[in-house]
């Protein structure tokens, strides 16, 4: 597994004890690893085999994710960013490449959008824009859809969540193993939590460079439709279509996704 060079380390923050692993580098230069909704720092094992020596590499379970448990308390999106920079105050990063999927990239805007200062660049996967300006029927879709999930019984949700987030058998059995060992419940407060970090700022624009990736097959939300316009929309962004790809596309064409980052961080 990629992850058996890695230290497994933890640091407790709101209530929860936050695992991590961590592999350091020869240099300051930082890479941290921010995994999507439902699954845990695994869902890289095909990327962090691809950087160099003088990178220190940071993959984290997310608050109510893999091993960090919340026992109870329910996920917020706002806590989990206050675990980010807790993180980063922890090993004193003063600058980090982030590459984050889905809410890990959502987690990533918010740090950028928040803190510029702290941010290298960006690889954003398969997200959607938090800046964007959404239509009158993605703000229904929104409001209603707690009541949408609560339709659904949870194997029937694992079972669609999984087949959603990839095309590769390798893909959904990871998606559907990492929902498993989760809570409908929990599952849904997730979702819902992350609707926070949704804020139209249609003047907002980076100064720093950020690769979107997206699958072509990626049918999630408006995901595909947002990447299209904000890389027309800003110019410090880059995108690249992924062939063969849905949703989880680092895991379902890992080969084409990989050979992206590496460029970019190259450049």
């Amino acid at each position: 597994m990629a992850f058996t060079d890695f230290q497994q380390l933890s640091f407790h923050n709101l209530d929860c004890e936050i695992n991590y692993w961590y592999k350091k580098g020869n240099s300051d230069n930082y890479i941290i690893l921010l995994h999507g909704a439902g699954c845990d720092h695994l869902m890289f094992e095909k990327q962090v085999g691809i950087f160099d020596k003088n990178h220190n590499l940071i993959a984290w379970d997310a608050r109510g994710h893999g091993l960090s448990k919340l026992n109870g308390k329910k996920f917020n999106f706002y806590d989990m960013y206050d675990d980010c920079l807790k993180l980063l105050q922890k090993h004193k990063i003063d600058k980090a490449t982030f590459i984050g999927q889905s809410m890990g990239g959502n987690l990533a805007q918010e740090m950028a959008y928040n803190n510029q200062n702290l941010i290298d660049k960006l690889i954003l996967i398969d997200c959607t824009r938090n800046t964007q300006k959404l239509t009158l029927l993605e703000k229904y879709s929104i409001k209603y859809s707690r009541i949408i999930f609560n339709c659904y019984p949870w194997k029937t949700l694992i079972r669609q969540s999984a087949n959603a987030c990839g095309n590769a058998e390798y893909t959904k059995n990871y998606v559907r193993s990492c929902f498993e060992k989760m809570e409908k419940e929990a599952f849904i407060e997730i979702m819902m939590s992350l609707f926070q970090c949704l804020h139209e700022d249609q003047k907002y624009k980076y100064n720093l460079p950020v690769l979107l990736i997206c699958g072509k097959n990626d049918k999630a939300g408006n995901i595909k439709k947002s990447m299209k316009i904000w890389a027309k929309e800003d110019d410090s962004c880059r995108l690249c279509m992924i062939e063969n790809a849905g949703h989880n596309s680092n895991q379902d064409n890992p080969d084409d996704v990989n050979d992206r980052i590496s460029l970019f961080l190259k450049e």
